[in-house]
């Protein structure tokens, strides 16, 4: 929100944001907060996306989740006079599934990480022995899903005081796992695809990217990370991959891609047809690509002259400030009428 206030065109804008949750960081500093409908299909969700931008003249928008439902519906948001910043809805649908990810990219010559899919215990525990003859540890995550939700280290080993001691990890036993299947299955709850696959404990590359609807990579920006400190790196190997990426899927606009290392070398976590939550640090590279992003939407032409500063190092660190509530009827619950209002916008 701040690069795109501070825009280096000095265009004047005004955020609308919204969200399921009435408490939500974004709602407090945006200039008019709304609230999402709950537990809605597809359909629902895009047309209120679509009401909303039609009743209060939305110039553009950036969906950052619930892709799937407004994907492929440029057309629509156009006739209400919205340009809707999304990559295409093949792109999508196939990187919603990690199984689909990585069938795709490695058909296309990507490095992926070896990987099983497990849609119950029996076949969970034969993917756990399979993979871990090689003697690596295993890590499992649903195949659904973008986010870190999810994510679990197996490990059978006994509890030990040094790790008590030690700062938590997101650690579950392959029994553990097995029986949280079992029980699902007997109880008729839906167990989701799991994922089984060697846990890379190397430093993550977040590769932010900015491309040319039909796949065509403007500017990539790796971004290494190490505990509370980010790395920009000048690294063509990666941002090659991204390239190679991009341009497979035809991802449009902003978008993130996410290696870790094995053996010495990169291969792929996830792709993301979406700008990542760690966007904003980009701006150390000297670019504003949430701006850029804007202009090649509306104008054919991101305005982006200069390469990336890369390898800046930098550090993460909290940020406060005070916010007030305002009483605001922007949903038909009751909690959805307290809504928080920055007194201090700069963040």
């Amino acid at each position: 929100m701040r690069l795109l206030r501070d825009n280096p065109d000095g265009v004047g804008v005004t955020i609308y944001a919204s969200n399921v949750d009435p408490g939500a960081v974004a709602l407090s500093v945006c200039d008019v907060a709304a609230i999402e409908p709950r537990y809605v299909g597809n359909d629902e969700y895009a047309q209120f996306a679509l009401d909303f931008c039609r009743t209060h003249r939305i110039d553009v928008m950036i969906p950052p989740r619930r892709l799937d439902a407004l994907a492929g519906r440029v057309a629509d948001f156009a006739a209400v006079g919205t340009s809707l910043m999304c990559s295409p809805l093949s792109a999508v649908t196939a990187l919603t599934s990690k199984v689909r990810t990585y069938e795709i990219g490695a058909a296309a010559g990507i490095p992926v990480p070896p990987w099983r899919e497990a849609t119950d215990a029996d076949e969970f525990y034969a993917a756990v022995e399979e993979l871990s003859r090689g003697g690596e540890t295993l890590c499992i995550k649903p195949s659904g899903e973008y986010s870190a939700f999810g994510f679990r280290i197996l490990d059978d080993r006994p509890l030990s005081m040094a790790c008590l001691r030690a700062a938590p990890r997101p650690v579950v036993s392959v029994e553990a796992v097995a029986g949280a299947m079992r029980r699902a299955a007997n109880e008729g709850e839906f167990v989701p695809p799991l994922l089984v696959m060697p846990f890379l404990d190397g430093p993550e590359i977040s590769i932010d990217c900015l491309s040319a609807p039909g796949g065509e990579l403007l500017v990539g920006i790796p971004r290494a990370k190490h505990g509370r400190f980010r790395t920009l790196l000048d690294d063509p190997t990666v941002v090659g991959i991204a390239r190679r990426l991009v341009r497979h899927f035809e991802l449009a606009y902003l978008t993130n891609i996410q290696l870790r290392y094995r053996a010495g070398e990169p291969v792929l976590l996830e792709v993301n047809p979406r700008p990542s939550a760690g966007l904003f640090h980009t701006a150390f590279a000297d670019l504003n690509l949430p701006w850029a992003a804007i202009r090649l939407l509306l104008e054919r032409d991101s305005g982006l002259r200069n390469p990336p500063r890369l390898g800046v190092r930098l550090a993460v660190a909290e940020a406060v400030m005070e916010v007030t509530p305002r009483l605001d009827d922007q949903g038909p619950d009751e909690a959805s009428r307290y809504l928080p209002t920055a007194r201090s916008l700069p963040v």
